[in-house]
């Protein structure tokens, strides 16, 4: 009798169920936790780099978080970026590097990339970048005589980067250079005929004096010697003819560990059969700018290949998008006067400017 009476009175015990955690809310674009993850992967980004100019960030787009577990997670970022002033090979650190002005005929960079944060660190899993330049046309309308980009094999260009090349060695009583690579150039025809070229030297074990007698001898110093730079040269045609060159070495430069020295960016060393004399990628050849043709897979990392990243990505916007439609039929709902709704998650703001 006594148990039958304690099983009635369990069953009218009120059932309590367990109430679910809230999910917490995901991760804004210009959160704190965004902007750290944005600048790990820009600075691996420019740490792969082979060519051309460091990358600043212009704007997170989107960011989505998969947690693991405990301390945990796999983020997937969308990027945009900016060229900076600053060339691959300088050591300047990105922080001091001047964004190019829209004026100055900027290059937008686009960027998918993989990370993982454990523990409180980023480490980049995989990415997949692409970068071109802004419309002639845009520059035009703000700036009709701006000189704008041409072709780095354009024949004016290559004729202007020999001829600053031999007036610099033909002055200099220090290291004979050559030429790494042409990073920029543009040609302006009004008010003058002006070609504006931009390009990275390497120092060779000759003097300019030496190499005169035997200029073929002259091979680009030992990586454990190394030393690099770059110069500006400014050749004036019409209407009077006039040359400006200034070249400036960064001294030898110890790589990061995890770069080895034969892939450290911008150095391209010359091998039998390989015409390194315009000093152009291959991939550069006809085009205004090097494009930031950044693609990268861990091999050790699960799912990092870069159609991972873009089928991610595409999921995340899927999700914005039906984020958006919700939030659209939210503000339908009354509000009191003076309500200003909050800025919605992603896009982030533009740090610098929109092309």
């Amino acid at each position: 009798m006594k148990a039958l009476v304690a099983l009635i009175l369990l069953v009218q015990l009120p059932i309590h169920k367990a109430v679910p955690a809230a999910p917490s809310a995901p991760l804004g674009c210009d959160d704190p936790e965004s902007e750290a993850a944005a600048e790990a992967a820009v600075n691996y980004i420019n740490g792969h780099s082979h060519h051309g100019y460091k990358f600043a960030l212009n704007r997170i787009e989107d960011i989505r978080v998969v947690p693991q577990g405990p301390n945990n997670d796999i983020m997937f970022l969308e990027l945009d970026l900016l060229e900076t002033t600053c060339p691959i090979l300088s050591p300047t650190p990105l922080a001091n590097c001047s964004v190019r002005s829209f004026a100055e005929h900027a290059v937008e960079g686009d960027c998918d990339v993989k990370l993982q944060k454990l523990d409180g660190t980023f480490s980049v899993l995989a990415s997949k970048c692409h970068s071109h330049a802004d419309s002639a046309e845009d520059i035009v309308k703000i700036c009709p005589d701006c000189p704008l980009l041409v072709s780095l094999n354009n024949t004016e260009v290559l004729e202007t980067v020999s001829a600053a090349l031999n007036d610099y060695n033909s002055k200099t009583t220090d290291s004979y250079l050559r030429l790494l690579e042409i990073g920029r150039a543009k040609i302006q025809f009004h008010p003058a005929h002006v070609v504006v070229t931009e390009f990275a030297v390497g120092a060779t074990n000759c003097t300019a004096e030496q190499a005169k007698a035997n200029v073929e001898a002259c091979q680009l110093l030992p990586e454990d010697q190394s030393n690099f730079g770059f110069c500006t040269a400014t050749m004036v045609k019409r209407p009077s003819q006039d040359l400006k060159v200034d070249c400036q070495l960064y001294g030898h430069q110890v790589p990061a560990p995890d770069i080895p020295l034969l892939s450290r960016p911008g150095v391209t060393y010359i091998h039998p059969g390989h015409d390194t004399s315009a000093g152009l990628a291959p991939s550069a050849v006809g085009f205004t700018n090097h494009n930031l043709g950044l693609a990268h897979n861990n091999p050790v990392a699960s799912e990092s290949s870069s159609s991972e990243i873009l089928r991610s990505m595409l999921s995340a916007k899927s999700v914005a998008k039906r984020a958006v439609a919700e939030a659209a039929q939210h503000d339908k709902v009354p509000r009191p006067v003076g309500f200003v709704p909050p800025p919605p998650p992603c896009p982030g703001k533009i740090r610098h400017f929109d092309i």
